[in-house]
């Protein structure tokens, strides 16, 4: 029997409820006997299940299932600030700018701001921190035309909505959402502290201001699908 065989064994079992979360799983030599297989094969289905959020492993003791009901959930909207969500949730929330730069023309986020081809676009990116766990990044494109000194002001942001309201931007509305899913880079896996069979569930979209109707961002969110629940 191969590893992926155990594993989707085990997921069934925890599916259907035989193993509740915290409970202990057998030992990686209980496994192999059990499943008759050399006891490297076990520990590799824990190694995998373990990458994918469904046990988790305690030093010395084993391995135990993970709750995977214990999730933020999330609603998709661009109205309210994802720091306000957090905090209203009752969730310790930070968010740490990790950068601020220069793109080149790209027709995608150019059209979607509705600019000229030679305005100048800066990406920031925020990493999301709820209850100490890196869970998001959030990187908003934004024009210089629209903020004019972005490039400078665009390394200290650590919430877009916070500084549109600093400009005199007050409501919000959001564009046409593209929901997809990849799985990371190592740039992002070591970010948000996640293998590489954790999917990101990927969301672009725009921020607009209600009462100008000016495209004040093109926004594009990563998520750890392990740590959410969404709210289409």
């Amino acid at each position: 029997m191969s590893e992926e065989m155990i594993m989707d064994k085990l997921i069934f079992d925890i599916n259907a409820g035989k193993y509740e979360p915290d409970d202990k799983l057998p030992s990686e030599n209980e496994l192999a006997d059990l499943f008759k297989v050399p006891r490297i094969t076990a520990r590799k289905a824990y190694k995998k299940l373990q990458e994918l959020g469904y046990i988790y492993s305690k030093q010395g003791k084993g391995s135990y299932v993970k709750d995977r009901h214990q999730q933020i959930p999330l609603v998709l909207s661009g109205n309210v600030s994802f720091s306000e969500k957090m905090v209203e949730q009752g969730y310790h929330y930070q968010s740490k700018n990790i950068f601020c730069e220069q793109i080149p023309y790209n027709r995608k986020i150019f059209d979607s701001l509705g600019i000229h081809e030679n305005d100048r676009v800066f990406k920031i990116g925020r990493l999301r921190i709820v209850d100490h766990l890196p869970i998001a990044i959030h990187i908003s494109y934004v024009a210089e035309s629209v903020f004019r000194d972005i490039d400078k002001d665009g390394r200290n942001i650590t919430s877009m909505f916070e500084y549109y309201k600093g400009k005199g931007y007050t409501g919000f509305d959001s564009k046409n959402s593209i929901l997809s899913v990849i799985f990371p880079t190592k740039f992002e896996r070591e970010l948000l502290e996640c293998s590489s069979l954790i999917p990101l569930l990927v969301l672009e979209s725009g921020c607009i201001d209600e009462k100008t109707g000016t495209v004040l961002e093109y926004t594009k969110i990563l998520y750890r699908s392990d740590f959410f629940t969404y709210v289409i």
